[in-house]
């Protein structure tokens, strides 16, 4: 089992509100490897030293200190994803364990490095399979390349008869006046309802992909009633009930695949549309002063280029000075644009129009001059 946190929006927009103390950010690849079971501790104890190292504070340097002595238990290693990310102050430390290969890294800053949570909720590796029909349902796990698993949910509903209280979901009932398959139609979007109200309760804020295999009707009913705001458009068709959870995790990436390549596609669309109204850019001058400004909507940000350099508080003006190692202007200006509530995606630098290391669309065009 893969143990994976995906992070909110709410809580990527208060990790990137931290600025202007000692910010430690650690990323620990945690792939289980059997012929190297301890090499994540012995790696993160070797960026811990690492960062150590570079805190000139002496009381700082001891609260970090023991900070990290948690971290080395082995115990808290056996339960992990592919890689770990830890971020802390002298105030506190919080930690996520994402589904995406992550190299090592280790910043110290006076803000936390973002891009590796931007890069596992722009595409998380992992989503949800609602396996629905009337006489059953599952909810079936995928994380990364792992083997797909059915999840546990409490309250879930084992049939639409059983969530009826009879034997069969037609017949006479309290329903005076509808006809069969008016009754049976009824009883399954109740059953709907109530699945769609347990899942609730395990299925993360918007964060994770679900995808619906299931045969009509029952399919269009679940849509009418499914709140779950990352639901797929594509359906998986027909009954799932015949396939094991390895099968329908097989069926359901290419699925996965391709919302996220239709995803990109899109905004590349929006953004030739918008580059003609003056609403786009891919300059990294122009993006920082913009960001500052809050006058970007959304940005595609290159997830593994280091641009050195720093940008005024007030205009956000660049400086090629390199700032602290391994933090630089594009990871900056996603976090300006973040705390002005837009969304930033971290992609590779192929799906970045003209290859460049970021692109924004604008909320409005910038007067002339500004």
């Amino acid at each position: 089992m893969l143990h994976n946190d995906v992070p909110g929006v709410r809580e990527i927009e208060v990790l990137a509100s931290v600025q202007g103390r000692t910010c430690v950010t650690i990323v620990t690849p945690t792939e289980d490897k059997p012929q190297h079971p301890d090499a994540p501790l012995t790696t993160f104890r070797n960026q811990a030293k690492a960062v150590l190292e570079r805190i000139t504070d002496e009381t700082q340097r001891r609260v970090f200190a023991d900070r990290f002595v948690e971290f080395t238990d082995p115990g808290f290693w056996r339960h992990q994803c592919r890689s770990l990310v830890l971020y802390a102050t002298t105030d506190t430390v919080v930690t996520y364990r994402l589904a995406n290969r992550l190299g090592a890294v280790e910043v110290v800053a006076d803000r936390l490095h973002l891009k590796p949570l931007l890069r596992a909720t722009t595409f998380p590796q992992s989503a949800f399979v609602l396996a629905l029909a009337e006489n059953s349902v599952r909810l079936i796990e995928l994380s990364g390349d792992a083997p797909a698993r059915e999840r546990d949910v409490p309250d879930l509903p084992t049939s639409a008869a059983d969530h009826a209280g009879r034997a069969a979901i037609t017949g006479r009932s309290e329903f005076g006046g509808l006809s069969g398959s008016d009754q049976r139609q009824l009883r399954v979007r109740q059953y709907a309802r109530a699945i769609d109200r347990a899942l609730r309760a395990v299925l993360p804020d918007g964060a994770v992909p679900l995808i619906l295999a299931a045969a009509e009707p029952i399919a269009s009913i679940y849509r009418e009633v499914n709140t779950y705001p990352e639901l797929l458009a594509a359906t998986l068709a027909g009954s799932p009930e015949t396939r094991s959870a390895g099968q329908l995790g097989t069926d359901a990436r290419p699925l996965l695949d391709r919302f996220y390549a239709d995803r990109i596609a899109e905004w590349h669309r929006v953004f030739a549309e918008r580059r003609q109204q003056g609403r786009a850019l891919t300059d990294l001058a122009d993006a920082a002063r913009a960001a500052t400004y809050g006058q970007i909507a959304t940005m595609l940000i290159d997830m593994d280029t280091v641009v050195a350099g720093t940008l005024d508080p007030q205009t956000g003006a660049v400086s090629l000075q390199a700032g602290e190692p391994g933090y630089g202007l594009v990871d900056e200006i996603a976090r300006r644009a973040l705390l002005s509530g837009a969304r930033v995606l971290a992609v590779r630098r192929a799906d970045i129009p003209e290859g460049a290391e970021l692109a924004a669309i604008l909320r409005f065009a910038p007067v002339s001059g500004s």
